[in-house]
C-alpha cells in the first residue's frame, strides 16, 4: 500500500517530486498520479501517467484535451480520477492520498479524495484554501485535512518547503497512528443540531445515553445533514433524530445551509426509525453582506459576526409543509414527527424578530394535509430549544427503536 500523490505534473512536477521524496525519506511508499491535461510532466516520472488515468476513466487524454473548454476538460479528468481512486482502494494499493495544486489541480485532487471512506488519510494543499473561497469543492462531506500553502505552488522556496515538510510529517503520523472508520460496535443514533437547538439536543443526547444509545451529532450547515445520510447508508446508525432540518429550506431561497435534493429522504429509503423535528426551518443562513436584495425587507437576526439569519415567509412555511410530507411519505421505515408550537429557533419567541405563529401553523397545517395517515404528528406547547422538548424527542425515538 502507498500514499497516492495526485498533481498536475505539467505545472507542479518539481513540487510533487519534493513531496514524494520527503514521504519516501520518512519510510512511506508512494504512488504518483499525473492529473495534468495539456503538457508533459516536469522533472518527474509518474507511476500512473495522465493517459492511463484517462483510460481508466473510460476516455482518452486526447478526448479530454479536446473537450471544448478548460472547465469541461477539468471535469472529465476529475471524473477519471475518481474512478482510478476507487480502483486503487479496491485493489489494496492506497493507504492515504495527498494532492497539491492551484484552483483546477486542487478541485481535481479533492474530488478524488471525496470518494474515499472516512478515516482514510486525505490531505489537500492549495493557496485557494483561504479567504472567501467556497470550501465545498475542497472538502465535500469527508474528513479532509486542508492545508493553506501560503505561497502559490510554484517553486521550492523556504516557505513552500516548510509547508510541504509538515504535510509529509502529518501523513506519516496519520498512516502510522490513524485508522479507518470501523463498523459500529454499539448502538449509535445520528442527531442534527445548530446553535439554535444546542440546549435541547444536549438534553436529548443525555436521555439517549441513559437508554444505551450513543448520539453522533451533526451540524446541519448544508454539509452535516448529507454527511449524516451518507454514513447512515454505510450502516453506522440504528436510528435518526433529525432534530434540526433547516437544510431543507435553504435551497428554496439560495441560503448557504443547502442540504441538497436528497435531504430528508435517505433515512426513509433505508428504513431506519426516525423522529423528525422542524427545528430551525423558519430561517435561511447567509454570509454577512450577501443577503439578496429580494430578501432585504424580511426580518433578520445576527447569529454571530459572520452569519445572518433571514425569516421564512408565510407561504414558504406552507411550501415546506408540502416538501416534508412528500419526502417523509416515501419512508419505508417507522417515522414520527414532533412539532413545537412555541417557536422553531432562538429568535422565534414572543417579542423576537422571527415570532410569527401564523406562519409556523401554516407549515403544520400543510404538513398534516399532505402527510399519509400512517405517519403520526405530535405537537407540543414548548419551544424547540427547551431541554424538556429534547428529552421528549429522544424518548419518542427510543420507543420506535425498542418497539419495532
Amino acid at each position: 500500500m502507498a500514499v497516492v500523490i495526485v498533481g498536475t505534473l505539467d505545472t507542479k512536477g518539481p513540487e510533487i517530486r519534493y513531496l514524494r521524496d520527503r514521504l519516501q525519506a520518512l519510510g512511506l511508499d508512494t504512488l504518483v498520479v499525473d492529473s495534468g491535461i495539456l503538457g508533459e510532466p516536469l522533472d518527474i516520472v509518474p507511476d500512473i501517467d495522465h493517459a492511463t488515468v484517462a483510460e481508466v476513466g473510460g476516455t482518452t487524454i486526447d478526448a479530454i484535451r479536446s473537450a471544448g473548454s478548460r472547465g469541461r476538460a477539468v471535469a472529465k479528468m476529475r471524473d477519471a480520477l475518481q474512478v482510478l481512486t476507487r480502483q486503487l482502494l479496491a485493489d489494496g494499493r492506497l493507504q492515504a492520498m495527498v494532492s497539491m495544486g492551484g484552483a483546477e489541480g486542487a478541485v481535481m485532487g479533492a474530488a478524488a479524495m471525496m470518494v474515499l471512506p472516512v478515516g482514510v488519510p486525505k490531505v489537500l494543499v492549495s493557496p485557494i484554501a483561504s479567504g472567501a473561497h467556497y470550501f465545498g469543492p475542497l472538502v465535500g462531506t469527508r474528513d479532509m485535512m486542508v492545508v493553506h500553502s501560503v505561497v502559490d505552488i510554484l517553486g521550492l522556496n523556504p516557505v513552500a518547503c516548510t509547508v510541504f515538510d509538515n504535510v509529509a510529517a502529518a501523513l506519516k503520523g496519520m498512516v502510522e497512528h490513524g485508522h479507518v472508520l470501523h463498523p459500529p460496535r454499539g448502538r449509535y443514533v445520528a442527531v442534527t443540531m445548530l446553535g439554535n437547538t444546542t440546549t435541547a439536543v444536549m438534553a436529548a443526547k443525555e436521555r439517549l445515553a441513559a437508554a444505551g444509545y450513543e448520539a453522533v451529532i451533526f451540524h446541519s450547515n448544508g454539509v452535516g445533514g448529507p454527511a449524516m445520510e451518507e454514513l447512515a447508508e454505510d450502516g453506522q446508525f440504528v436510528g435518526i433524530l433529525d432534530f434540526t432540518t433547516n437544510e431543507v429550506y435553504d435551497p428554496l431561497v439560495g441560503g448557504i445551509h443547502d442540504g441538497g435534493p436528497q435531504r430528508l429522504e435517505v433515512a426513509g429509503r433505508l428504513g431506519l426509525p426516525q423522529v423528525v423535528v422542524p427545528g430551525c426551518i423558519d430561517f435561511s443562513v447567509w454570509n454577512r453582506g450577501t443577503v439578496p436584495e429580494g430578501l432585504a425587507s424580511r426580518p433578520r437576526y445576527d447569529h454571530n459576526p459572520e452569519y445572518v439569519l433571514v425569516r421564512a415567509t408565510h407561504e414558504e412555511m406552507g411550501q415546506l409543509g408540502d416538501i416534508f410530507a412528500r419526502k417523509l411519505n416515501a419512508a419505508t421505515g417507522p417515522v414520527e414527527i414532533l412539532v413545537p408550537t412555541e417557536g422553531l429557533s432562538i429568535p422565534n419567541v414572543p417579542g423576537g424578530p422571527f415570532w410569527d405563529p401564523a406562519a409556523d401553523r401554516h407549515f403544520l397545517e400543510r404538513l398534516q394535509a399532505a402527510l399519509l395517515s400512517r405517519i403520526p404528528v405530535h405537537t407540543r406547547v414548548v419551544h424547540v430549544n427547551d431541554p424538556v422538548f429534547g428529552r421528549e424527542a429522544a424518548d419518542l425515538l427510543i420507543t420506535l427503536l425498542e418497539n419495532p
